[in-house]
Order: C-alpha cells, then structure tokens, then sequence
C-alpha cells in the first residue's frame, strides 16, 4: 500500500476532510442501532488519514485507534486530535492495512474515501479482511467504502483548483483494466515569504469486482454482508455494480 508524503498530506487535511465530517455520523447511526453487541464505543480507523473521521468519533466518546501507513498522515493526526492523545482516548499508529494486529478487540472498525482501493491487488485486500476479523469482538461491525468500476470510468478528466494559496492539478487516467491512477501536482506556500513549495504524488487505485470483494469477506470469516448506498446504510442494494461508490457492511 502507498504511503503518502508531507505534500499530499497537507493538501488532504487542508480539502479533503469535508467527507469524514459527513459521513462520520451516518457510520454511528447505523452501527449504535446494532443490538448484537451492546455497540461498545471502541474505534478502529483502519487508513485513518490525517484523523477528522477518528475526531469525530473522539467527540462523541469513543476510544480511538487510528492506523495508516504514512507518517506524514499521522502527523497531521496527532496534531488534530492533540487533546485525545494527551488524554489516552486516542491513538494514532503506523501500520499495513494488508496486514496488522491490534492489541485489544474493538467494536467497530472503519475505512473510508475509498482507502481500500489503494491496496495492490485482491490478496492484499483478502490480508486486510483477515486482519480486521482479528481486531473486532464477536458481533462487531466493519464498514468501508470502495470506489466501483462505474465510478473509475468516469475519472478521466483534468481538474485544476487555482487560487492565491493553492495550485492543484489532477488528472485521472483509467483504461478500463484493473488499476487506475490519480496524478496530483501541486504548488502551497512555503512559510510567510513569496515562496512556493511544489508537490507531485500519484495515487493508484484497484478495481475491485464487487462480487470478489463479499466473496473475500466470506473467506475472512465475515457474516451478514450487505452493499449500500452512504444515505442508507441499512438498506441492502441488489446490485452495487451500480453504485460509483458502495458501502459495505460486514459483521463478525
């Protein structure tokens, strides 16, 4: 899995936190309404970037373990959640979402923006299932989100954001195979002067068959699975193919 650097970390806590903050609630509604297992207010934030989506859940009372594979993105983590750190409800560590271990269950784990799609390929995929059975308690819940082979047709295109503080430059290239790439320059200030500090990153993104991906689930140990759409997370899709972006849910 990549791990990204300082650059696209800091361009990602600057204008991409705004997903976090609204699907974060719709994530506790579906999973506080679980009778299973008493929803203990335990967190795993598998990918937990620079930490806005753990925030959120920190506010409402959770303890927090956040896991990503790039320091930078922990960095920005730690610093967003200083005050939780601080107080041990919140942790922030550096990890293979492919392969890891906790050292305690937790009652729900989640991965979300599409993060599981950065892994390399469907073993990869299959390591994390098996890691984050590992982690949960009976009866705990695990959601995240993938970007379809419906949305990666689509991703084709040059955005440019051009402001006085920002120069962003993406353009997404898909062929139709199994890997898509997202390729990112950028221009962000350079302390208080004139000067400007470039950036380049380039995200690649697995096409996941979402019929792989239950089947994996199965194979990890995952019961009662179901596709949704973010606005409905109770209520199961047919079809996520569909869907450009499918939220799964899967329960231990």
């Amino acid at each position: 899995m990549q791990a990204y650097g300082s650059g696209f970390a800091r361009i990602y806590n600057i204008r991409w936190a705004g997903f976090a903050a609204r699907i974060a609630p719709l994530l506790r509604a579906y999973y506080e309404a679980q009778p299973a297992n008493g929803a203990p207010r335990d967190l795993l934030d598998l990918c937990c970037g620079t930490g806005q989506l753990a925030l959120a859940f920190l506010e409402a009372g959770y303890r927090v373990t956040g896991l990503d594979l790039s320091p930078d993105m922990l960095a920005f983590a730690r610093t967003n959640a200083a005050d939780y750190v601080a107080s041990g409800q919140a942790r922030f560590v550096q990890g293979d979402a492919a392969d890891f271990r906790l050292d305690a269950p937790v009652g729900l784990a989640v991965s979300t923006f599409d993060a599981l799609n950065h892994l390399p390929d469907l073993d990869a995929l299959r390591g994390c299932f098996l890691s984050v059975h590992a982690a949960l308690v009976e009866g705990g819940v695990f959601i995240f989100d993938l970007n379809t082979r419906r949305k990666m047709i689509d991703c084709n295109t040059i955005h440019i954001h051009d402001a006085p503080d920002l120069l962003l430059v993406q353009r997404g290239v898909y062929g139709g195979g199994e890997r898509a790439w997202n390729q990112i320059t950028g221009f962000l200030p350079h302390g208080d002067g004139p000067l400007f500090e470039r950036f380049e990153e380039t995200i690649y993104e697995t096409v996941f068959a979402m019929a792989d991906v239950r089947a994996a689930l199965e194979t990890a140990g995952f019961r009662h699975i179901h596709f949704a759409h973010e606005q409905s997370l109770d209520q199961p899709v047919t079809d996520p193919e569909t869907l450009e972006r499918a939220f799964v849910i899967a329960h231990r």
